[in-house]
């Protein structure tokens, strides 16, 4: 999600960008419409033409692919995914969602297509030691608002007091600025942070987080058949190779995760 928790109730916004993909000989009548943030990298992003890029939009082409479908990919703002998702707007949401307890009681969601784990983020010269409660509790950590990092962070650490951003660039930005000690983050979008110009000063620190986060595309609640036939194109691009080689375009080979039952 992205790997993030959704407010249920969150007014739902316009969406951002739109594009239309998919292969140009597909004869199918049929479209799937799916939402993905656009603003989530290396998952999902927008170029400055405004089309969508990212490891969730190459999985969700190849997804409609395997379904002889054309793909209608839609950004959507985080808070409203899943509204629009429940009020008929999308047909699926392939956006680095975790599959949580609390999302299961309003999707339905597939076989996981990738495993998430949580990091600390502080300068390459900081003292901040994630493994010390106090110093979690006493520094000014940066995080995503309504996220599975922020939300982890404030249940594990209940007397933290997070700076929290309507989105991952913003409290990356604030980091990068000096306006915060630390942050926890999703790996990926971290590593990915760190090689540009503003991160480059940063490094991640302590031991990566496993809290057993599972990504997954999401359909609405009671909707097997969609559920099955995206099951069952997960299932053909990993025995296919199509899985492996989107994993190491975007990831490398070191991102291949080792177990996604």
């Amino acid at each position: 999600m992205k790997l993030k928790t959704t407010a249920l109730f969150a007014t739902m916004l316009g969406a951002l960008a739109l594009t239309a993909c998919g292969n140009q000989n597909n004869t199918a009548d049929s479209v799937l419409r799916i939402a993905t943030e656009g603003s989530y990298a290396p998952y999902n992003f927008t170029n400055p033409d405004g089309s969508l890029a990212g490891f969730d939009i190459d999985i969700a082409n190849a997804l409609c692919e395997k379904m002889q479908t054309q793909c209608q990919i839609t950004a959507q703002d985080w808070d409203g995914i899943i509204p629009a998702l429940k009020t008929g707007k999308f047909d699926a949401i392939v956006s680095a969602m975790s599959v949580t307890a609390e999302r299961s009681e309003q999707v339905d969601f597939s076989k996981p297509y990738y495993i998430n784990y949580l990091v600390f983020l502080a300068k390459n010269d900081s003292k901040f030691d994630p493994s010390s409660k106090t110093d979690i509790e006493n520094a000014k950590i940066t995080a995503q608002r309504s996220t599975i990092s922020s939300q982890w962070l404030t249940q594990t650490y209940p007397n933290s007091k997070p700076q929290l951003y309507d989105t991952l660039d913003n409290a990356f930005i604030d980091l990068g600025n000096g306006r915060a000690d630390a942050m926890i983050s999703d790996k990926l979008p971290a590593l990915t942070w760190l090689k540009s110009d503003l991160g480059k000063n940063f490094t991640i620190k302590g031991s990566d987080i496993d809290i057993d986060d599972k990504v997954a595309v999401a359909v609405d609640k009671g909707n097997t058949e969609l559920l099955q036939k995206i099951n069952d194109a997960l299932d053909a691009i990993k025995a296919d190779g199509t899985y492996e080689k989107i994993v190491i375009k975007h990831f490398g080979a070191e991102g291949m995760p080792k177990d996604l039952q």
